[in-house]
């Protein structure tokens, strides 16, 4: 029995999300290896972050990946995706999350939306795009005062 793009879509963003939770609960970046995660994003993976965003920029390959991972870690100290939605189609799937984070440089609390357009080819993630509710905003909680400003 084969399955449809669809559930392999619903299939690889569910097997990613386990494996990033228990990737982070190992330590995350720096801590945990990085295999974890790997066997459910292509070698050429793109992630494009929005440019107002402390880790704005497009993340490119594993080696992006693990980059990415580490510059949330930097901005955030607690990143918490406390409810989300998979809604799947072919090739192309969309993740709607609620996300609780404090951001490391300022102790600032925020909650906040998340929708990701991610594309799933041949069971591997190749391409991730979150939009934002309110970039501004999350850029603030992560901004560190400058002094005199």
């Amino acid at each position: 029995m084969t399955m449809s793009s669809t559930t392999d879509s619903a299939t690889v963003l569910a097997g990613m999300y386990a494996a990033e939770a228990e990737y982070l609960a190992a330590g995350g970046p720096g801590e945990a290896p990085f295999g974890l995660l790997a066997p459910f994003f292509a070698p050429d993976v793109e992630l494009h972050q929005a440019d107002a965003l402390p880790y704005g920029g497009v993340w490119r390959g594993h080696d992006g990946m693990r980059r990415f991972f580490l510059a949330m870690r930097e901005t955030w100290e607690s990143f918490d995706m406390v409810e989300q939605e998979f809604l799947a189609t072919g090739e192309t799937a969309v993740v709607l999350t609620r996300v609780r984070a404090r951001a490391r440089a300022t102790g600032r609390e925020l909650g906040f939306p998340i929708m990701q357009t991610i594309t799933v080819k041949s069971g591997r993630i190749t391409e991730v795009r979150p939009f934002y509710w309110d970039t501004r905003a999350v850029a603030d909680a992560c901004a560190v005062p400058t002094p005199g400003g």
